[in-house]
């Protein structure tokens, strides 16, 4: 970072001197935002304009309560399978006292993740393995995609289960309604080709808008406003109409539903209550820390404080029909690379918002469904690339174990289950490694300082996810801009959750001016040729302080 560089100023001040960049961000994010929060919504279960509430509440109110400076607040892919299974177990087949049922869910885990921030639960994102986060995220994407595909070819599946989906999708490519899907696969070949022109100009441009600049008058040129059956090419006939399109009221108000909280302490309520809380502040704090590093200005934001803003937008969502809310990685790097400065510029996106919506509902009428299904598939990809099935490989074998098992547990049973089943097989490996169950959950670690005033950590025995956050905690409450000398020497085992936090540390404390430097790593064996593979030494043998 430019030391010289003036940082933003908060409040009005900041809106005072940033207000033009933050309104052309803000109203960049908003295009990218209008289509997206429509179709979580639907695939969610829920109204399509639940998802506008969500990020109308999560830029004009939360960016007041939260702790970040760029991050941009609504509804997130990844809490789809979460929101859908809540509607359709509570609903127990009706979708509508499902989606009132699943809303007051909502309401509870937004007060959860309140008590979280008020606990100060920030933390709660170093905990987590690396490759057991990832291999959840992977499985909601190919969850998303698999679901997705074929309301882009315009068919309605018969599975639930996801593998009945995806043995499907087959099925609905032989069966798809020709003009729904051309306008679903023109929009997914724009979504993976635009990032491949590298011109400047066409990098400015929000994927999503494009999309809907191709996908509306293609709708219209199919008359997909109107209930009619066509022929097509091998002269089979085919029914269009309006249910291709997104349905909104007339009046945004209307659209307001309130929660039921009859079945709240049903065993289901509660363990979605425990994935909306446990799931949704583990993604939010994630992208936070992630946009962090984006941030121009290198700012560190308060996650505590953060987890308490998502969990009052949450509650507030839950109360008027909205969807839930996270810190979303996506439009907060848009916001981010479009010059967005301050909290002003998540303001901005939900006033666009709530204006569009509000006042030209007609408009998003228009929006093909399949175009919406095209974007979420392109999510559900990006999360579950062939990129990181090959990105955890490269980081050690064991690392791809974890991120498969993760995935294929979340697959088989739920999202608990699969990082459950993830966190298992890493303590799993770090027993088979040789690190004595006591100091699983107990770090060991001494904070010095030398002649030359620098700070030293020395730690033993290990240092893995399970134990990591007393170390961090401990490593937050030294001053900035100084110099800190981590020593693993006396270590025997290192993960790589811990060498990819410290990595993460490293560069956020140096920013802010001071030093961070590394002792011992070359005393231990990297598990691959990574840079931030787990390290154990050749024997184990306890060290003691």
């Amino acid at each position: 970072m430019n030391t010289n560089q003036k940082i933003p100023r908060t409040g009005f001040a900041g809106l005072k001197e940033h207000w033009k960049s933050d309104a052309i961000s803000g109203f960049l994010v908003f295009l990218i935002a209008l289509p997206l929060c429509l179709g979580i919504s639907m695939a969610s279960g829920f109204p399509p304009v639940a998802g506008i509430f969500t990020a109308i509440i999560g830029g004009i109110v939360v960016s007041f309560f939260g702790g970040s400076y760029v991050t941009i607040k609504g509804p997130a892919a990844g809490l789809i399978v979460i929101a859908l299974g809540a509607v359709e177990e509570l609903g127990a087949g009706n979708m509508l006292d499902g989606y009132h049922l699943a809303l007051a869910v909502i309401v509870v885990a937004g007060i959860v993740q309140v008590l979280f921030g008020l606990l100060r639960s920030g933390v709660l994102s170093d905990f987590f393995p690396s490759a057991a986060v990832h291999g959840m995220l992977a499985a909601i994407g190919i969850i998303i995609a698999s679901k997705q595909i074929h309301t882009l070819l315009g068919v309605k599946p018969e599975g639930k289960e996801i593998i009945e989906l995806i043995a499907e999708i087959p099925h609905s490519f032989s069966t798809m309604n020709p003009e729904v899907a051309i306008i679903g696969i023109i929009s997914l070949l724009i979504l993976f080709g635009l990032p491949l022109i590298h011109h400047p100009v066409v990098k400015k441009i929000p994927a999503p808008l494009i999309v809907l600049l191709i996908a509306i008058p293609l709708g219209r040129m199919f008359d997909l406003e109107h209930e009619h059956t066509y022929l097509f090419l091998d002269h089979h006939e085919y029914s269009i109409g309006p249910k291709f399109l997104v349905t909104l009221p007339e009046n945004l108000f209307a659209a307001v539903a309130f929660p039921d909280f009859s079945q709240i302490v049903s065993l289901t309520s509660m363990k979605y209550i425990v994935m909306f809380a446990l799931v949704g502040s583990l993604e939010s704090l994630l992208s936070t820390k992630a946009i962090d590093t984006l941030d121009t200005y290198k700012r560190k934001s308060n996650m505590d404080k953060d987890l308490m803003g998502v969990g009052v937008g949450n509650i507030l969502s839950g109360m008027i029909g909205g969807l839930p809310m996270i810190s979303e990685i996506v439009r907060s790097s848009a916001n981010v690379n479009n010059g967005g400065k301050t909290i002003w510029s998540n303001v901005f996106h939900g006033i666009f918002l709530f204006v569009f919506v509000a006042f030209f509902p007609t408009f998003i009428h228009q929006i093909p469904l399949s175009a919406l299904a095209a974007m979420l598939i392109f999510t559900g990809y990006r999360l579950a690339s062939p990129k990181e099935f090959y990105k955890t490989y490269k980081i050690g074998k064991e690392q791809l174990v974890i991120f498969l098992i993760t995935i294929i547990m979340t697959l088989a049973t739920d999202l608990l289950i699969g990082i459950a089943s993830g966190i298992v097989v890493k303590i799993i490996m770090h027993l088979l490694n040789g690190l004595p169950v006591k100091y699983m959950f107990k770090p060991l670690f001494s904070v010095t300082i030398d002649s030359k005033g620098d700070y030293i950590v020395e730690v033993f025995h290990s240092a893995v996810f399970s134990n990591y956050i007393r170390l961090k905690k401990s490593l937050d409450s030294l001053p900035r801009q100084k110099s800190i000398v981590i020593d693993f020497s006396n270590t025997n085992l290192i993960d790589h959750t811990v060498m990819d936090n410290l990595h993460h540390y490293k560069h956020e404390y140096e920013s802010s001016g001071g030093s961070f430097v590394f002792e011992g790593l070359d005393e231990h064996i990297a598990l691959s040729e990574h840079s931030l593979a787990a390290r154990k030494k050749s024997y184990i043998a306890i060290h003691k302080p």
